[in-house]
Protein backbone atom coordinates (compact mmCIF):
# COMPACT_ATOMS: atom_id res chain seq x y z
CA UNK A 1 0.00 0.00 0.00
CA UNK A 2 2.50 2.37 0.91
CA UNK A 3 3.91 2.14 -2.62
CA UNK A 4 1.15 2.40 -4.30
CA UNK A 5 0.87 5.81 -2.24
CA UNK A 6 4.39 6.98 -3.31
CA UNK A 7 3.52 6.29 -6.74
CA UNK A 8 0.45 8.53 -6.08
CA UNK A 9 2.01 11.29 -4.69
CA UNK A 10 4.76 11.28 -7.32
CA UNK A 11 2.30 11.32 -9.59
CA UNK A 12 0.65 14.71 -8.18
CA UNK A 13 -2.78 12.16 -8.06
CA UNK A 14 -3.45 13.64 -4.95
CA UNK A 15 -5.66 16.06 -2.96
CA UNK A 16 -5.15 18.47 -0.33
CA UNK A 17 -7.20 19.98 1.94
CA UNK A 18 -6.50 22.57 4.82
CA UNK A 19 -8.76 23.42 7.31
CA UNK A 20 -8.54 26.21 9.87
CA UNK A 21 -10.02 24.93 13.43
CA UNK A 22 -10.42 26.90 16.38
CA UNK A 23 -7.09 25.35 18.03
CA UNK A 24 -5.24 22.89 15.21
CA UNK A 25 -5.22 23.83 11.32
CA UNK A 26 -5.01 20.53 9.77
CA UNK A 27 -3.73 19.65 6.53
CA UNK A 28 -4.51 15.89 4.77
CA UNK A 29 -3.35 14.62 1.63
CA UNK A 30 -5.48 11.95 -0.25
CA UNK A 31 -5.48 9.80 -2.86
CA UNK A 32 -7.28 9.51 -5.93
CA UNK A 33 -9.43 7.09 -4.03
CA UNK A 34 -10.10 9.36 -1.12
CA UNK A 35 -7.89 7.58 1.15
CA UNK A 36 -5.31 9.67 3.33
CA UNK A 37 -1.61 9.05 2.77
CA UNK A 38 -0.30 12.25 4.77
CA UNK A 39 -1.00 14.96 7.21
CA UNK A 40 -0.06 17.47 9.27
CA UNK A 41 -0.96 19.96 11.51
CA UNK A 42 -0.33 23.69 13.45
CA UNK A 43 -1.41 24.09 16.94
CA UNK A 44 -3.21 27.83 17.43
CA UNK A 45 -4.89 29.54 19.58
CA UNK A 46 -7.09 32.11 19.60
CA UNK A 47 -6.77 35.40 21.44
CA UNK A 48 -8.95 37.76 23.42
CA UNK A 49 -8.15 41.56 22.66
CA UNK A 50 -10.45 44.32 23.18
CA UNK A 51 -13.38 42.88 24.18
CA UNK A 52 -13.15 40.31 21.25
CA UNK A 53 -12.07 36.73 20.08
CA UNK A 54 -9.38 37.11 17.58
CA UNK A 55 -6.47 35.88 15.58
CA UNK A 56 -3.93 37.77 13.64
CA UNK A 57 -3.21 37.91 9.62
CA UNK A 58 0.54 36.74 11.26
CA UNK A 59 -1.27 33.76 12.88
CA UNK A 60 -3.27 32.72 9.95
CA UNK A 61 -0.12 32.88 7.75
CA UNK A 62 2.48 31.00 9.48
CA UNK A 63 -0.46 28.65 10.61
CA UNK A 64 -0.86 28.03 6.97
CA UNK A 65 2.79 27.80 6.33
CA UNK A 66 3.62 25.50 9.43
CA UNK A 67 1.09 23.32 8.76
CA UNK A 68 1.64 22.87 4.95
CA UNK A 69 5.56 22.18 5.95
CA UNK A 70 4.22 19.64 8.46
CA UNK A 71 2.44 17.85 5.92
CA UNK A 72 5.47 18.20 3.24
CA UNK A 73 7.55 16.61 6.14
CA UNK A 74 5.09 13.77 6.52
CA UNK A 75 5.38 12.76 3.00
CA UNK A 76 8.99 13.16 3.08
CA UNK A 77 9.12 11.00 5.83
CA UNK A 78 6.98 8.20 4.68
CA UNK A 79 7.82 8.26 1.28
CA UNK A 80 10.95 9.86 0.55
CA UNK A 81 9.08 12.29 -1.66
CA UNK A 82 9.61 15.57 -1.99
CA UNK A 83 6.15 17.11 -2.33
CA UNK A 84 6.04 19.60 -5.33
CA UNK A 85 2.36 19.08 -6.95
CA UNK A 86 -0.95 17.82 -5.97
CA UNK A 87 -4.35 17.53 -7.73
CA UNK A 88 -5.83 20.14 -5.82
CA UNK A 89 -6.28 22.13 -3.12
CA UNK A 90 -9.45 22.83 -0.67
CA UNK A 91 -9.38 25.39 1.75
CA UNK A 92 -11.26 25.12 4.93
CA UNK A 93 -12.03 26.57 8.39
CA UNK A 94 -14.54 28.01 11.29
CA UNK A 95 -17.66 29.13 10.56
CA UNK A 96 -18.14 32.60 9.59
CA UNK A 97 -17.18 35.74 11.59
CA UNK A 98 -16.33 38.99 9.82
CA UNK A 99 -13.20 40.04 8.06
CA UNK A 100 -13.43 43.19 6.10
CA UNK A 101 -11.01 45.09 3.32
CA UNK A 102 -10.91 48.45 1.93
CA UNK A 103 -10.27 49.24 -1.74
CA UNK A 104 -6.18 48.44 -1.15
CA UNK A 105 -7.05 44.49 0.39
CA UNK A 106 -5.79 46.08 3.96
CA UNK A 107 -7.52 44.25 6.84
CA UNK A 108 -9.84 47.25 8.62
CA UNK A 109 -10.45 45.49 11.69
CA UNK A 110 -8.99 42.87 13.41
CA UNK A 111 -10.99 39.40 12.66
CA UNK A 112 -13.71 38.72 14.63
CA UNK A 113 -14.35 35.13 15.22
CA UNK A 114 -17.59 33.11 14.97
CA UNK A 115 -16.86 33.27 19.32
CA UNK A 116 -17.72 36.41 19.60
CA UNK A 117 -21.39 37.34 20.58
CA UNK A 118 -20.89 40.96 20.11
CA UNK A 119 -23.56 41.33 17.51
CA UNK A 120 -26.48 39.82 19.34
CA UNK A 121 -28.45 42.92 19.25
CA UNK A 122 -27.77 43.57 15.29
CA UNK A 123 -28.98 39.82 15.05
CA UNK A 124 -31.82 40.31 16.56
CA UNK A 125 -32.83 43.18 14.23
CA UNK A 126 -31.94 41.54 10.84
CA UNK A 127 -33.82 38.31 12.36
CA UNK A 128 -36.72 40.90 12.68
CA UNK A 129 -36.03 42.61 9.44
CA UNK A 130 -35.99 38.78 7.04
CA UNK A 131 -38.30 37.27 9.14
CA UNK A 132 -35.56 34.91 9.09
CA UNK A 133 -33.38 33.25 12.00
CA UNK A 134 -29.95 35.45 12.00
CA UNK A 135 -27.12 34.30 14.43
CA UNK A 136 -25.10 36.38 16.19
CA UNK A 137 -21.85 34.60 14.40
CA UNK A 138 -23.06 35.37 11.32
CA UNK A 139 -21.34 37.56 8.53
CA UNK A 140 -24.16 40.05 8.21
CA UNK A 141 -24.74 40.32 11.84
CA UNK A 142 -21.40 41.59 12.51
CA UNK A 143 -21.60 43.74 9.63
CA UNK A 144 -24.59 45.48 10.68
CA UNK A 145 -23.64 46.01 14.17
CA UNK A 146 -20.41 47.84 12.65
CA UNK A 147 -22.81 49.79 11.00
CA UNK A 148 -24.93 50.30 14.34
CA UNK A 149 -21.75 51.26 16.74
CA UNK A 150 -20.96 53.51 13.95
CA UNK A 151 -17.41 51.99 13.87
CA UNK A 152 -14.82 54.53 11.45
CA UNK A 153 -13.78 51.39 9.64
CA UNK A 154 -17.14 50.67 8.18
CA UNK A 155 -17.42 53.85 4.88
CA UNK A 156 -14.20 52.12 3.75
CA UNK A 157 -15.65 48.24 3.56
CA UNK A 158 -14.95 47.20 -0.12
CA UNK A 159 -14.91 43.60 0.44
CA UNK A 160 -16.00 41.31 3.21
CA UNK A 161 -15.17 37.52 3.52
CA UNK A 162 -14.49 34.63 5.83
CA UNK A 163 -10.90 32.76 6.93
CA UNK A 164 -11.11 30.39 4.56
CA UNK A 165 -12.44 32.83 1.77
CA UNK A 166 -9.26 35.10 2.54
CA UNK A 167 -6.68 31.86 2.84
CA UNK A 168 -8.56 31.09 -0.55
CA UNK A 169 -8.17 34.67 -2.12
CA UNK A 170 -4.32 34.95 -0.97
CA UNK A 171 -3.33 31.86 -3.06
CA UNK A 172 -5.68 32.23 -6.13
CA UNK A 173 -6.48 36.05 -6.19
CA UNK A 174 -10.22 35.04 -6.63
CA UNK A 175 -12.83 36.00 -4.22
CA UNK A 176 -15.61 33.11 -4.17
CA UNK A 177 -16.95 31.52 -1.53
CA UNK A 178 -18.81 28.00 -1.05
CA UNK A 179 -22.70 27.84 -1.25
CA UNK A 180 -22.42 26.23 2.34
CA UNK A 181 -20.61 28.91 4.13
CA UNK A 182 -22.07 31.52 2.13
CA UNK A 183 -25.73 30.77 3.66
CA UNK A 184 -23.84 31.73 7.41
CA UNK A 185 -22.32 35.39 5.47
CA UNK A 186 -25.98 36.21 4.24
CA UNK A 187 -29.18 34.05 3.78
CA UNK A 188 -29.26 32.17 0.52
CA UNK A 189 -31.92 31.05 -1.61
CA UNK A 190 -32.09 27.17 -2.17
CA UNK A 191 -33.91 27.86 -5.16
CA UNK A 192 -30.87 29.71 -7.04
CA UNK A 193 -28.04 28.63 -4.72
CA UNK A 194 -27.50 32.17 -4.82
CA UNK A 195 -27.78 35.09 -1.94
CA UNK A 196 -31.20 35.89 -1.24
CA UNK A 197 -32.60 38.73 -3.96
CA UNK A 198 -35.74 40.26 -1.19
CA UNK A 199 -33.21 39.97 1.57
CA UNK A 200 -30.64 41.56 -0.10
CA UNK A 201 -32.89 44.81 -1.23
CA UNK A 202 -33.82 44.67 2.78
CA UNK A 203 -30.42 45.30 4.16
CA UNK A 204 -29.58 47.78 1.15
CA UNK A 205 -32.69 49.95 2.14
CA UNK A 206 -31.61 49.50 6.16
CA UNK A 207 -28.20 50.43 5.62
CA UNK A 208 -28.16 53.29 2.45
CA UNK A 209 -25.46 55.83 2.68
CA UNK A 210 -23.52 53.64 5.03
CA UNK A 211 -21.53 51.56 2.76
CA UNK A 212 -19.27 52.17 -0.33
CA UNK A 213 -21.53 49.30 -2.18
CA UNK A 214 -24.42 47.10 -2.27
CA UNK A 215 -24.20 44.87 0.36
CA UNK A 216 -23.57 41.87 -2.46
CA UNK A 217 -20.94 44.02 -4.17
CA UNK A 218 -18.87 43.26 -1.11
CA UNK A 219 -19.59 39.80 -0.36
CA UNK A 220 -17.67 36.74 -2.49
CA UNK A 221 -19.08 35.34 -5.41
CA UNK A 222 -21.15 31.69 -4.26
CA UNK A 223 -19.67 28.21 -6.02
CA UNK A 224 -21.51 25.47 -5.34
CA UNK A 225 -18.91 22.11 -5.18
CA UNK A 226 -17.93 20.90 -8.16
CA UNK A 227 -17.36 24.16 -9.92
CA UNK A 228 -13.94 25.84 -10.62
CA UNK A 229 -12.70 28.39 -8.02
CA UNK A 230 -9.52 29.31 -9.52
CA UNK A 231 -6.00 27.81 -9.28
CA UNK A 232 -2.54 28.51 -7.40
CA UNK A 233 -0.43 31.39 -8.60
CA UNK A 234 2.97 31.89 -8.31
CA UNK A 235 2.53 34.17 -4.94
CA UNK A 236 -0.13 31.74 -3.81
CA UNK A 237 2.25 28.54 -4.19
CA UNK A 238 4.78 30.92 -2.33
CA UNK A 239 2.86 31.80 0.16
CA UNK A 240 1.74 27.94 0.75
CA UNK A 241 5.16 26.76 0.58
CA UNK A 242 7.83 29.55 1.23
CA UNK A 243 10.54 26.76 -0.13
CA UNK A 244 9.29 27.38 -3.14
CA UNK A 245 8.96 23.97 -4.13
CA UNK A 246 5.45 24.06 -4.61
CA UNK A 247 4.50 24.12 -8.16
CA UNK A 248 1.77 27.31 -9.27
CA UNK A 249 -1.61 26.17 -11.62
CA UNK A 250 -2.94 23.86 -9.34
CA UNK A 251 -7.13 23.97 -9.11
CA UNK A 252 -8.84 24.98 -6.18
CA UNK A 253 -12.51 23.95 -5.27
CA UNK A 254 -15.11 26.30 -3.51
CA UNK A 255 -13.31 27.32 -0.03
CA UNK A 256 -16.17 26.04 2.34
CA UNK A 257 -16.83 26.28 6.17
CA UNK A 258 -16.22 23.68 8.60
CA UNK A 259 -20.14 22.71 8.86
CA UNK A 260 -19.87 21.60 5.04
CA UNK A 261 -16.79 19.79 5.09
CA UNK A 262 -18.18 17.98 7.90
CA UNK A 263 -21.29 17.34 5.59
CA UNK A 264 -19.18 15.56 3.84
CA UNK A 265 -16.63 14.04 5.55
CA UNK A 266 -19.21 12.18 7.28
CA UNK A 267 -21.23 11.47 4.18
CA UNK A 268 -24.76 13.37 5.29
CA UNK A 269 -25.23 15.74 2.21
CA UNK A 270 -28.85 13.52 1.33
CA UNK A 271 -31.99 14.18 2.92
CA UNK A 272 -33.19 12.45 6.04
CA UNK A 273 -29.32 12.08 6.85
CA UNK A 274 -27.16 14.04 9.26
CA UNK A 275 -24.09 14.50 11.41
CA UNK A 276 -22.64 15.86 14.31
CA UNK A 277 -19.19 17.48 14.76
CA UNK A 278 -18.04 17.29 18.28
CA UNK A 279 -14.38 19.11 19.32
CA UNK A 280 -14.31 22.68 20.63
CA UNK A 281 -17.81 23.53 19.66
CA UNK A 282 -20.84 21.20 18.80
CA UNK A 283 -22.94 21.66 15.95
CA UNK A 284 -25.66 19.14 13.89
CA UNK A 285 -26.66 19.31 10.77
CA UNK A 286 -29.69 17.96 9.80
CA UNK A 287 -30.54 17.66 5.58
CA UNK A 288 -34.27 18.62 5.43
CA UNK A 289 -37.07 17.68 3.45
CA UNK A 290 -38.74 20.73 3.56
CA UNK A 291 -38.85 24.45 4.91
CA UNK A 292 -39.42 24.72 8.91
CA UNK A 293 -42.93 26.31 9.92
CA UNK A 294 -41.01 29.25 11.56
CA UNK A 295 -37.48 30.67 12.29
CA UNK A 296 -36.28 29.73 15.42
CA UNK A 297 -33.96 31.49 17.51
CA UNK A 298 -31.35 28.02 17.82
CA UNK A 299 -31.80 27.14 14.88
CA UNK A 300 -29.64 28.11 11.45
CA UNK A 301 -30.78 27.57 7.99
CA UNK A 302 -27.88 26.93 5.80
CA UNK A 303 -26.94 24.58 2.98
CA UNK A 304 -24.89 21.77 1.51
CA UNK A 305 -21.87 22.39 0.11
CA UNK A 306 -24.43 22.11 -3.09
CA UNK A 307 -27.01 24.30 -2.36
CA UNK A 308 -29.55 21.76 -0.44
CA UNK A 309 -31.09 23.28 2.66
CA UNK A 310 -30.09 22.35 6.58
CA UNK A 311 -31.24 22.95 9.61
CA UNK A 312 -28.24 23.38 12.12
CA UNK A 313 -27.87 23.49 15.82
CA UNK A 314 -24.59 25.27 16.65
CA UNK A 315 -23.27 25.71 20.35
CA UNK A 316 -19.78 26.98 21.30
CA UNK A 317 -18.77 24.71 23.80
CA UNK A 318 -18.02 20.61 23.70
CA UNK A 319 -14.72 19.59 24.87
CA UNK A 320 -12.89 22.46 26.41
CA UNK A 321 -14.57 22.01 29.66
CA UNK A 322 -14.17 18.10 30.19
CA UNK A 323 -10.67 18.56 28.61
CA UNK A 324 -9.60 20.87 31.49
CA UNK A 325 -10.84 18.45 33.86
CA UNK A 326 -8.76 15.48 31.89
CA UNK A 327 -5.99 17.47 32.81
CA UNK A 328 -6.45 18.06 36.14
CA UNK A 329 -6.85 14.06 36.86
CA UNK A 330 -3.37 14.08 34.62
CA UNK A 331 -2.48 16.12 36.98
CA UNK A 332 -2.91 13.91 40.25
CA UNK A 333 -2.00 10.99 38.18
CA UNK A 334 1.35 12.78 37.93
CA UNK A 335 1.37 13.87 41.71
CA UNK A 336 0.98 9.99 42.59
CA UNK A 337 3.81 8.68 40.40
CA UNK A 338 2.00 7.48 37.29
CA UNK A 339 3.12 8.78 33.93
CA UNK A 340 -0.56 8.12 31.72
CA UNK A 341 0.02 9.20 28.10
CA UNK A 342 -2.75 11.68 27.55
CA UNK A 343 -4.87 9.11 25.23
CA UNK A 344 -5.15 6.34 27.65
CA UNK A 345 -6.50 8.78 30.32
CA UNK A 346 -8.94 9.68 27.69
CA UNK A 347 -10.19 6.27 27.34
CA UNK A 348 -10.06 5.07 31.03
CA UNK A 349 -11.95 8.42 31.95
CA UNK A 350 -14.35 7.90 28.82
CA UNK A 351 -15.05 4.28 29.36
CA UNK A 352 -15.21 4.47 33.15
CA UNK A 353 -18.25 6.77 32.02
CA UNK A 354 -20.08 4.07 30.80
CA UNK A 355 -20.38 2.22 34.19
CA UNK A 356 -22.12 5.62 35.50
CA UNK A 357 -26.15 5.92 36.17
CA UNK A 358 -28.01 5.92 33.22
CA UNK A 359 -29.13 9.44 34.38
CA UNK A 360 -25.82 10.51 35.74
CA UNK A 361 -26.93 10.09 39.30
CA UNK A 362 -28.29 13.32 39.73
CA UNK A 363 -25.57 15.02 38.97
CA UNK A 364 -25.30 18.25 36.47
CA UNK A 365 -22.68 20.17 34.46
CA UNK A 366 -22.99 23.06 32.15
CA UNK A 367 -19.68 23.04 30.27
CA UNK A 368 -19.92 26.64 29.36
CA UNK A 369 -16.35 27.97 28.96
CA UNK A 370 -17.60 30.76 26.92
CA UNK A 371 -21.39 31.92 25.97
CA UNK A 372 -24.13 29.36 24.82
CA UNK A 373 -26.91 31.10 22.79
CA UNK A 374 -28.99 27.95 22.16
CA UNK A 375 -29.69 27.89 26.40
CA UNK A 376 -29.67 32.14 26.39
CA UNK A 377 -26.39 32.03 28.82
CA UNK A 378 -24.35 35.13 28.04
CA UNK A 379 -21.15 34.50 29.89
CA UNK A 380 -19.20 31.30 30.28
CA UNK A 381 -19.16 30.32 33.62
CA UNK A 382 -18.81 26.47 33.57
CA UNK A 383 -19.89 24.66 36.13
CA UNK A 384 -20.82 21.51 38.09
CA UNK A 385 -23.35 20.91 40.68
CA UNK A 386 -25.08 18.29 42.68
CA UNK A 387 -27.32 17.48 45.58
CA UNK A 388 -26.73 16.51 49.02
CA UNK A 389 -28.71 13.50 47.85
CA UNK A 390 -26.53 12.67 44.28
CA UNK A 391 -25.10 9.93 43.72
CA UNK A 392 -20.60 11.02 43.19
CA UNK A 393 -18.74 8.29 41.82
CA UNK A 394 -15.72 8.60 39.32
CA UNK A 395 -18.46 6.79 36.26
CA UNK A 396 -21.59 9.08 37.28
CA UNK A 397 -19.17 12.23 37.12
CA UNK A 398 -17.40 11.60 33.81
CA UNK A 399 -20.60 10.45 32.22
CA UNK A 400 -21.94 13.95 33.62
CA UNK A 401 -19.43 15.31 32.09
CA UNK A 402 -20.06 13.54 28.64
CA UNK A 403 -23.81 14.28 28.73
CA UNK A 404 -22.81 18.02 29.01
CA UNK A 405 -21.29 18.23 25.57
CA UNK A 406 -24.42 17.33 24.47
CA UNK A 407 -26.83 19.16 26.50
CA UNK A 408 -27.36 22.30 24.95
CA UNK A 409 -27.06 20.17 21.50
CA UNK A 410 -30.11 18.12 22.51
CA UNK A 411 -31.82 20.79 23.64
CA UNK A 412 -32.05 22.70 20.14
CA UNK A 413 -31.91 19.91 18.35
CA UNK A 414 -35.77 18.61 19.93
CA UNK A 415 -37.42 21.57 18.42
CA UNK A 416 -36.38 20.29 15.26
CA UNK A 417 -37.30 16.47 15.95
CA UNK A 418 -39.90 16.51 18.01
CA UNK A 419 -41.84 19.74 17.50
CA UNK A 420 -41.24 20.16 13.73
CA UNK A 421 -41.45 16.77 13.78
CA UNK A 422 -38.19 15.98 11.29
CA UNK A 423 -37.63 12.74 9.90
CA UNK A 424 -33.90 11.33 10.92
CA UNK A 425 -32.91 8.13 9.79
CA UNK A 426 -29.32 8.28 11.48
CA UNK A 427 -26.54 11.04 12.47
CA UNK A 428 -22.62 10.47 11.68
CA UNK A 429 -20.48 11.72 13.97
CA UNK A 430 -17.10 12.94 13.82
CA UNK A 431 -14.41 15.17 15.49
CA UNK A 432 -12.29 14.25 19.13
CA UNK A 433 -15.18 13.31 21.61
CA UNK A 434 -15.66 10.63 19.11
CA UNK A 435 -12.07 8.96 19.19
CA UNK A 436 -12.27 6.74 22.30
CA UNK A 437 -14.28 4.10 20.77
CA UNK A 438 -18.28 3.58 21.56
CA UNK A 439 -18.79 5.92 24.36
CA UNK A 440 -19.71 9.61 23.13
CA UNK A 441 -21.37 7.57 20.30
CA UNK A 442 -23.55 5.71 22.15
CA UNK A 443 -24.46 8.57 24.46
CA UNK A 444 -24.96 11.07 21.95
CA UNK A 445 -27.12 8.19 20.00
CA UNK A 446 -29.15 8.38 23.45
CA UNK A 447 -29.74 11.91 23.27
CA UNK A 448 -31.04 12.42 19.49
CA UNK A 449 -32.58 8.90 19.82
CA UNK A 450 -31.44 7.76 16.38
CA UNK A 451 -28.66 5.10 15.03
CA UNK A 452 -25.09 6.85 15.27
CA UNK A 453 -22.34 6.00 12.85
CA UNK A 454 -18.44 6.81 13.50
CA UNK A 455 -16.48 6.18 10.17
CA UNK A 456 -12.97 4.76 10.91
CA UNK A 457 -11.85 8.47 9.51
CA UNK A 458 -13.64 9.90 11.57
CA UNK A 459 -10.76 11.12 13.34
CA UNK A 460 -9.23 12.92 10.23
CA UNK A 461 -11.98 15.46 10.36
CA UNK A 462 -12.73 18.35 8.04
CA UNK A 463 -9.36 18.44 6.21
CA UNK A 464 -10.48 14.79 4.93
CA UNK A 465 -13.98 16.44 4.53
CA UNK A 466 -12.25 19.27 2.04
CA UNK A 467 -10.00 17.27 0.40
CA UNK A 468 -12.62 15.16 -0.85
CA UNK A 469 -14.35 18.50 -1.99
CA UNK A 470 -10.81 18.75 -4.26
CA UNK A 471 -11.23 15.72 -5.67
CA UNK A 472 -14.51 16.09 -6.69
CA UNK A 473 -13.56 18.87 -8.51
CA UNK A 474 -11.02 16.75 -10.27
CA UNK A 475 -12.73 13.48 -10.65
CA UNK A 476 -16.09 13.87 -11.01
CA UNK A 477 -18.17 11.87 -13.81
CA UNK A 478 -20.36 14.39 -16.13
CA UNK A 479 -23.03 15.17 -14.14
CA UNK A 480 -22.13 12.82 -10.96
CA UNK A 481 -23.84 14.45 -8.21
CA UNK A 482 -21.81 15.37 -4.81
CA UNK A 483 -24.42 12.70 -3.31
CA UNK A 484 -23.57 9.79 -5.78
CA UNK A 485 -19.43 10.71 -5.60
CA UNK A 486 -19.67 10.08 -1.66
CA UNK A 487 -21.57 7.20 -2.35
CA UNK A 488 -19.80 5.49 -4.79
CA UNK A 489 -16.43 6.60 -4.66
CA UNK A 490 -15.93 7.44 -1.14
CA UNK A 491 -17.69 5.37 1.86
CA UNK A 492 -18.29 1.90 -0.38
CA UNK A 493 -16.66 -0.41 1.85
CA UNK A 494 -15.87 1.76 4.13
CA UNK A 495 -14.97 1.09 7.39
CA UNK A 496 -17.55 1.85 10.50
CA UNK A 497 -19.32 1.49 13.11
CA UNK A 498 -23.17 2.24 13.70
CA UNK A 499 -24.54 2.04 17.45
CA UNK A 500 -28.66 2.25 17.84
CA UNK A 501 -30.23 4.12 20.65
CA UNK A 502 -30.26 2.38 24.06
CA UNK A 503 -33.51 2.50 25.40
CA UNK A 504 -32.42 2.95 28.76
CA UNK A 505 -29.75 5.37 27.69
CA UNK A 506 -32.66 7.11 26.08
CA UNK A 507 -34.61 6.96 29.26
CA UNK A 508 -31.67 8.50 31.15
CA UNK A 509 -30.86 11.08 29.18
CA UNK A 510 -34.03 12.25 29.04
CA UNK A 511 -34.36 12.60 32.75
CA UNK A 512 -30.78 14.46 32.79
CA UNK A 513 -31.62 16.97 30.05
CA UNK A 514 -34.80 17.35 32.22
CA UNK A 515 -33.02 18.49 35.27
CA UNK A 516 -30.68 20.29 32.91
CA UNK A 517 -33.13 22.51 31.73
CA UNK A 518 -34.67 23.46 34.65
CA UNK A 519 -31.58 24.75 36.16
CA UNK A 520 -30.32 26.49 34.11
CA UNK A 521 -31.22 29.97 36.00
CA UNK A 522 -28.14 29.07 38.44
CA UNK A 523 -25.59 29.10 35.60
CA UNK A 524 -27.19 32.87 34.02
CA UNK A 525 -27.18 33.56 37.92
CA UNK A 526 -23.67 32.97 37.68
CA UNK A 527 -23.13 35.19 35.55
CA UNK A 528 -24.44 37.68 37.34
CA UNK A 529 -22.75 36.94 40.28
CA UNK A 530 -19.06 35.46 39.23
CA UNK A 531 -17.52 38.44 38.17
Amino acid sequence: MLSTYKTSVEKGATALGIEFGSTRIKAVLIDEHNAPVASGSHEWENRHENGLWTYSLEDILYGLQSCYKSLADDVHKKYGVTLTRVGAIGISAMMHGYMVFDKDDRLLTPFRTWRNNNAAYAADRLTELFGYHIPARWSVAHLYQAILNGEEHVKNIAYQTTLEGYVHWLLTGEKVIGVGEASGMFPVDPATRQYDKTMLSKFDKLVSGKLLKKVEQILPRILVAGESAGRLTKEGAKILDPSGKLESGIPLCPPEGDAGTGMVATNAVKKRTGNVSAGTSVFAMIVLEKELSKPYPEIDLVTTPVGDLVGMVHCNNCTSDINAWVNLFGEFAALAGVDIPKWKLYDMLYFEAEKGDKDCGGLLSYNYVSNEHVTKVEKGRPLFVRKDTSKMSLANFMRTQLYSCFGALKVGCDIMLKEEGVKLDCITGHGGLFKTERVGQSFLAAALGVPVTVMKTAGEGGAWGMAILANYLIRKGADESLEHYLEEKVFKGQEGVTLPPDPQDIAGFENFIERYERALPVVREAVQSIV
